[in-house]
Order: C-alpha cells, then structure tokens, then sequence
C-alpha cells in the first residue's frame, strides 16, 4: 500500500496549499488527500491544486467530506447535501482523485424522537444516489467509521450491515486505527471488511478520546492492526490523519515524526518497504 496524508495537518496551522504540498512531497509521502470545500471552491484553487500535485508527482487519493445532513429528517436538507457531495465527487474525478471519504454524522436526540431506522434508512438511500452519480464519474465513495456512541457506523458490524443493504458497488469502506481502539473493535473484526475496504486511515489516541496523534505519541499497538490490515489485499493507500499540533510553529516536524514512525510500522508487516518510499 501506498503511504499519504491528508492536507489538513498544514491547511490547520494556516499554511497556504502550496507550501503544505511541497513539504508533504519532501518528507517523502507517496500521495497526498486533499481537504477542501468543493461548495464555492474558486477556480484557481482547483487549478493549483492540480497543477502542484502534477509537478510535485504527488497523486490525489481521496477528499474527506462530513456530510451529516444526509441523514437529517429534513428532505430539503438532505437534497442540499447529495448536491453538495456531487460537487466533492466532480472535484475528485477533475483531480484524478479515487474516492471521497464521506462522515455520515449521529443519530439525533439520542434516538428518543426520530426512530434510529428512520435515519438509518435516509443514509442508505443518499448513499445509493451518491453511488450512481459516483459511479458516473469513475469515484468510489469511502465511509468514515466513527468511535462516537450515536456515530451512524461506529463499529465493523453496523458498517458491513449498511455496505450489504446500501448495496452499490462504489459504496465502500474507511478503515481508521485509532477509531477502531476507541470503539474497542480488535483486529480480528477486521476480516469481515474483506473486500468491502478501500482506503486506510492511521493515527494514534490515548485509548479513551479522539486524538489523532502522530503513531507511537499513544497507546495503539498498531502491529495486528496492520497485519489484519495487509491480509484484506486493499489496493490503496494508508493516510495519515492528524489534528492540530500542539504546536503549530512545529508543524514540519510534527508531520515529519508521524510520516517516519508509520513508514516504519507499515515496513514491519510488509505494507510499505522503505526501500520503496
């Protein structure tokens, strides 16, 4: 598997995109993901996005996208955000990218008011018209597996269950390490996502809350995971995913730690030889 990293740990510090870019192919990453708004982008944007990663020879893996409102019970608010994930969906088919990776959100008041059934059943229908105009357009779609107890998909069970009903093919599966330590799935759930993953998030967390730390700053015994990981045969890429910087002045060293600590790990099990990157 290729390793990357999604833009956001430069784009969160305020680094332009360009710099962010340059740095990410520096350090020695393989790919990168992009975070963006596709809603309003302006034109240039796209432009120097494309035309960076082109010179950089950085391709474009995926653009995370939260979505919640397609689940709302509100259909206005639901078309809003089909349309709005179409223009993710355009956007990475003009960068070449192969997915978005779509957060679906929580169930609403604590399933007291609106039937969990009936919010299930709204992201299985949004995510069937996703998947027809994605599949239009050569686009995957990658489902975000969230720790959170009202999360939609917060365990491997209730993502197999909603890739089965939602059944389309482009309708596939985020897998993230430290999400699945918060949410107390083990490596060995992961085979029920064998051939329904298509994209990897990596990071590490003190075990309790969300972190999104560089690998080796928590507690995640990260070896099954990616041994699990590499018996899945995903043609894809390991993205890592981290959240603000303790210090924001450090960020280059602060991505430079977690690009080296996760070669090193994926080189362990055979995902990534560094003599490859």
């Amino acid at each position: 598997m290729k390793l990357g990293i999604i833009n956001s740990a430069f784009h969160q510090v305020g680094m332009d995109t360009r710099t962010g870019l340059e740095h990410i192919s520096r350090i020695g990453f393989d790919c990168v993901d992009i975070f963006t708004e596709a809603w309003g982008i302006e034109t240039a944007e796209i432009k120097l996005v494309a035309e960076t990663s082109a010179r950089l020879e950085l391709p474009i893996i995926s653009l995370p996208v939260v979505a919640v409102g397609l689940i709302d019970f509100n259909k206005p608010v639901r078309d809003f955000h089909i349309q709005r994930c179409q223009k993710f969906i355009d956007l990475a088919a003009t960068w070449g990218a192969h997915n978005i990776l779509l957060v679906l959100g929580e169930y609403i008041w604590q399933k007291e008011v609106i039937p969990a059934q009936e919010q299930w059943q709204y992201g299985i229908e949004t995510c069937r018209i996703l998947g027809e105009y994605a599949d239009s357009r050569n686009v995957d779609i990658a489902l975000e597996l969230e720790p959170f107890r009202l999360s939609l998909l917060n365990n491997v069970d209730s993502m197999v269950r909603f890739i089965d009903e939602c059944n389309h093919s482009r309708v596939r599966a985020n897998i993230d390490v430290s999400h699945l330590v918060l949410s107390d799935t083990t490596p060995l759930e992961l085979a029920h996502l064998k051939g329904k993953a298509i994209h990897v998030h990596i990071s590490d967390c003190d075990g309790k809350v969300h972190g999104d730390l560089p690998p080796g700053r928590g507690v995640v015994k990260f070896h099954p995971y990616l041994q699990a990981i590499k018996e899945l045969n995903i043609d894809g890429t390991v993205a890592i995913e981290l959240e603000y910087s303790p210090d924001p002045t450090k960020i280059v060293e602060w991505v430079e730690e977690a690009y080296q600590s996760t070669a090193r790990l994926m080189d362990l099990v055979g995902l990534r030889p560094l003599q490859a990157s």
